[in-house]
Parts: C-alpha cells; sequence; structure tokens
C-alpha cells in the first residue's frame, strides 16, 4: 500500500492527545530522534515516557494533528518556571510531522493552537524550543512562525539511558 500524501487543502484538526494515541506519540519520538538528532532510542523506555506524560499533564501535555481523521503529527509541551518574569516558559518538544504530510501546514497549526493557549493563560510568559543546529529546515519553519534565536546554548547530562547509541556509532574494540 502507498503511503498518503496529503496536499495541504484538507482542514488541520488539533486536539489534546489521549491514552490511545500512546502508540503513535512513541513511535513519532523515536522516529524524529532518529532523523532530527540520529539518536536511536530504547522504544520501551519511550513508550513509559509518554504514558507518563499522558497519565499526568504536570510533566507533559500533548497535542496531535489530524488531516482527513489521520494522525499525522505531535507536539509535546512542558512546563519552566521563570522567576526572572515571575511566569512560566512553556518548551515546544517532541515535534514530529509524518514525512507524507510535511509541507502541509501541520506544524505551523499544531504551533498556532499551542501559541492561542499560551496566550489566554496570564501565568504563561512565553515559548521556547530548541533544535539542533544543523536542522536549517526546522529552523526556518520555526522563523517562520515568529520564534527567534534565544542566544542560548542547551547543555546536558544525560543519566536516562534512553539513547540507545547514535546513529551509525559503531562499537570500536581495541
Amino acid at each position: 500500500m502507498r503511503a498518503r500524501r496529503y496536499d495541504g487543502t484538507m482542514g488541520i484538526k488539533i486536539r489534546d492527545a489521549r491514552i490511545d494515541d500512546a502508540g503513535f506519540l512513541a513511535a513519532g519520538n523515536v522516529a524524529m530522534a532518529l532523523e532530527a538528532e540520529h539518536k536511536q532510542l530504547d522504544p520501551a523506555i519511550v513508550a513509559r515516557g509518554v504514558q507518563a506524560a499522558l497519565e499526568d499533564p504536570a510533566k507533559g501535555r500533548y497535542f496531535v494533528a489530524e488531516l482527513a481523521d489521520e494522525r499525522v503529527g505531535q507536539l509535546m509541551i512542558t512546563d519552566e518556571w521563570s522567576d526572572w518574569r515571575n511566569g512560566r516558559f512553556w518548551w515546544i518538544q517532541s515535534v514530529y510531522v509524518l514525512p507524507t504530510a510535511r509541507r502541509s501546514g501541520v506544524f505551523r497549526e499544531l504551533f498556532r493552537h499551542v501559541e492561542q493557549l499560551a496566550r489566554s493563560d496570564a501565568g504563561v510568559c512565553g515559548i521556547r524550543l530548541y533544535v539542533e543546529r544543523e536542522n536549517v529546515r526546522a529552523q526556518a519553519t520555526y522563523s517562520h512562525c515568529g520564534l527567534e534565536d534565544g542566544g542560548y546554548v542547551v547543555m546536558e547530562a544525560d543519566y536516562s539511558g534512553a539513547v540507545v547509541r547514535a546513529a551509525g556509532e559503531h562499537d570500536h574494540a581495541g
């Protein structure tokens, strides 16, 4: 069966994710990590993480984009407290759009939905996301939505064990 290609003329619907979206969300997260960050994630850990967020909105809130009643995209928001602003930033994370639905406005609609929710919540002072330096296509998309380089470099120490191995990385026994 050939993958359906979306032409952008159909209506995109955004909704809160449900428990029955867990498999779609987890698969999207694994695909995004491999595609955008060249990281192979442990699907079992990702599935548990998605399930935890769906069961506890304090951990994150997922949204799903649908075209013609089919799930085609996702994103999650998480909170960061800013004492400088006495407000919360919403971090956009876990963005994924099926390849067949790209360039049809799916991310733009997901972003607009989140932006509208953020602007209607007096406790939210802004929206942030991080993007790989090499992912210039995503950066252009985010820029067209009104996001700007915040001037930060994200640094981390990852103790999760979720990254199985960077894609293309091989063991070198000596």
